[in-house]
């Protein structure tokens, strides 16, 4: 095996001379609100140019108006040696080289108009529209390999009849039923705007497609509907024929389905996906067989997870492996066996693409989010640097952190120290619990709006992020452990890594708190209520709070069935019932603060409401607070929506974890902004 790591070491050893200079300085939530990484990027057909977006938020602690993301076009031919394609004003989504290699292509809306593919040249000029589906916008693309033709896929289009009725006031929605497919259209490129793209017929609810190599065939990914539910539990792959539509093989997996890419010759396909109905995420890494359909596994039971995979001009296919809280870049032969697997270090790699014999990766570390590297000369060289002021930045210690739970399980996690250490009797110390649980966290950048990260340790504050029983990048046995067992171990997990922490003098015992979203708010409201005697703060995000009444009100019953709870509430009413923090509030002696979008379908809002009253009512002495984010979902989506979501959870520690004082008076309901924000 050989380690690339020469690269890394001295990224880090510049980076961390520049963080101790003598302006050095915390991190804070300002600092979050404006952070930028990469986005989408793509390969020239030579190699030679490297098509990306760098992404933002609109900056509203400067005044700046609220919005959602927003990215920008450039074009890269060396580290540093970038410059944008487009006006400021546009915001381009997917993007492409144009097999020629003249185009950089990419999705936008002008104005009131659909999402339509536009293209401008490499070379410089104007942007033009290449590629629209009357009446509907374009999700995906993809260009044929001869540069004939544009695949799009684009929305149903509108229902004449149902835009009738509704501006007649019939506007009832009838849940979960009137669904209308995606379609797929064939467009002519070259010659002007093909004004009539031809439409194929797709099987069932297709998301995504691929085509072949060859330009005849492509796989697309496709279950019964479009619920979440069935994009979880029923996706499938069809290999489809271009000229007629027809399905000539279909992979029939029975679990999970992730990455899939075609093999350069088209015999075979590269597929990420679970192992079994039961396996809570696609991690394993497969080979199909493009004529059959049929696929065997590569990695199957080892103690990792498979990322992202992209096939070589070589015949080999290069895939990003996480293992623990580290990355590898592993390549294997065409026959499925592995030729070499490289270390990269303190990068963790997450996204792969390449084309004319170069390989380039989305990269992150614990002092940078995710920046552009290209694989050279056997070692991994940085192209872009989106925030340079983070050289600033006085950081804390970040290391992987092994444990021993109480029953003998060896847990990891990611520790981030107080910047200047832990002090004596330990740090207030902040459990950072990620969502999933089929997911895990990396030895890499820590810190966004709903992370502490290192705002917290620029502030005195220690930062835990477990991978509890339940997490990837253990290998499937790990991550099937909190099965049928909500709460214990998985939640008993987080207990334990805070008694090691505790013992190392790390933590404070009585200055632990507690924070997560989704499955990690469910963690939040248990750490407040059952175990509420071992943390001194939560701050809970769009989490369960109820088993039984999650089940009716949220939108994927069968994955919670199949990966988490593995019984139906009607098997043991009131077993669900005492796995809920609800249940559970006659324990409770812990500040909460609870933060909910209006809009979340996965985790039903009134979750947050049914804690927070229960609390209200039968506690009316423990701190309590309720926020509601208006047109948010599972997960802040808006500048200033995330910039008062950080705000407000460092507040709550502060006044509540910080000085250990469990009865200390509810902070102001709204939070001091900064002098250039709006309202400020």
């Amino acid at each position: 095996m050989t380690r690339i790591t020469l690269f890394a070491a001295a990224l880090t050893a510049s980076v961390s001379l520049a963080a101790t200079a003598a302006h050095a300085r915390p991190m804070t939530p300002e600092d979050v609100a404006k952070i930028e990484a990469l986005g989408a990027f793509a390969v020239s057909p030579d190699g030679k140019r490297i098509a990306y977006t760098t992404g933002s938020r609109p900056d509203v602690t400067e005044g700046e108006d609220d919005g959602g993301y927003r990215g920008e076009l450039k074009i890269a031919t060396g580290p540093g040696e970038a410059r944008a394609y487009l006006p400021a004003d546009i915001s381009p989504g997917q993007v492409a080289f144009t097999p020629d290699g003249s185009m950089v292509t990419f999705l936008w809306a002008k104005g009131d108009d659909d999402t339509a593919v536009w293209g401008v040249p490499v070379a410089g000029g104007t942007y033009e529209k290449l590629a629209a589906v009357p009446g509907t916008g374009v999700r995906s693309y993809e260009i044929a390999p001869d540069g004939s033709t544009i695949y799009m896929l684009a929305g149903p289009g509108e229902d004449e009849q149902r835009t009738a009725e509704a501006e007649g006031g019939f506007d009832a929605k009838v849940y979960e039923e009137e669904f209308r497919p995606a379609r797929m259209f064939a467009a002519q490129l070259g010659g002007g705007l093909d004004e009539a793209p031809r439409e194929i017929a797709l099987p069932g609810f297709v998301s995504a497609f691929d085509v072949s190599p060859d330009g005849t065939r492509a796989l697309v990914q496709t279950a019964p509907t479009p619920l979440v539910d069935d994009s979880y539990t029923k996706m499938r792959v069809n290999l489809i024929d271009l000229a007629s539509g027809d399905v000539t093989a279909i992979v029939e997996t029975p679990g999970k389905i992730g990455d899939v890419e075609w093999a350069g010759d088209g015999s075979q396909l590269s597929l990420i996906a679970g192992v079994d109905m039961n396996d809570p995420a696609a991690t394993t890494l497969h080979l199909v067989d493009a004529s059959s359909g049929t696929y065997r596994a590569l990695n199957a039971g080892a103690a990792e997870a498979a990322v992202d995979a992209e096939w070589l001009e070589s015949g080999r296919l290069a895939a990003v492996i996480h293992v623990g809280t580290e990355a590898r870049l592993r390549l294997y032969d065409a026959d499925g066996s592995v030729a070499q697997e490289y270390d990269p270090g303190e990068l963790i790699l997450t996204r792969i693409e390449a084309a004319g014999g170069t390989l380039a990766v989305a990269a992150d570390t614990p002092r940078h989010p995710s920046e552009l590297f290209v694989w050279k000369d056997g070692a991994f060289e940085r192209w872009t640097t989106h925030n340079p002021w983070l050289a600033e930045i006085d950081f804390g210690t970040q290391r992987t952190y092994t444990y021993t739970a109480a029953d003998g399980q060896e847990i990891e996690g990611v520790l981030i120290e107080p910047v200047g250490g832990a002090p004596a009797g330990g740090a207030p110390t902040i459990m950072n619990i990620h969502g999933g649980p089929e997911a895990h966290e990396s030895n890499g950048w820590q810190t966004a709006y709903s992370k502490p990260g290192q705002v917290a340790a620029g502030q005195g504050y220690a930062v835990f992020l477990p991978n509890y029983r339940g997490s990837t990048g253990y290998g499937v046995a790990f991550a099937k452990q909190h099965q049928g067992n909500y709460t214990d171990p998985e939640f008993r997990d987080i207990v334990d890594a805070k008694r090691a922490l505790v013992a190392e003098g790390i933590a404070d015992p009585d200055r632990t708190g507690i924070t997560g979203g989704s499955y990690g708010g469910y963690a939040s409201g248990w750490g407040a209520t059952y175990y509420s005697d071992e943390f001194a703060a939560s701050v809970m995000f769009v989490g369960i709070s109820n088993q039984v009444s999650k089940f009716g009100t949220g939108d994927i019953p069968y994955e919670m069935y199949n990966v988490h709870s593995r019984a139906w509430p009607w098997d043991d009413w009131l077993g669900m019932l005492e796995v809920s923090p609800v249940y559970h509030v006659d324990k409770a002696n812990t500040p909460i603060l609870i933060m909910h979008g209006e809009e979340d379908t996965r985790v039903n809002p009134g979750q947050s409401l049914e804690l927070y009253r229960s609390l209200k009512v039968r506690k009316p002495e423990v701190p309590v607070r309720l926020v509601f984010y208006p047109g948010e979902g599972h997960g802040n989506q808006g500048a200033a929506a995330r910039y008062d979501y950080n705000l407000r959870m460092m507040r709550w520690f502060d006044t509540y974890l910080k000085t250990g004082d469990r009865r200390a008076p509810l902070p102001d309901p709204r939070p001091q902004l900064a002098e250039g924000a709006a309202g400020a």
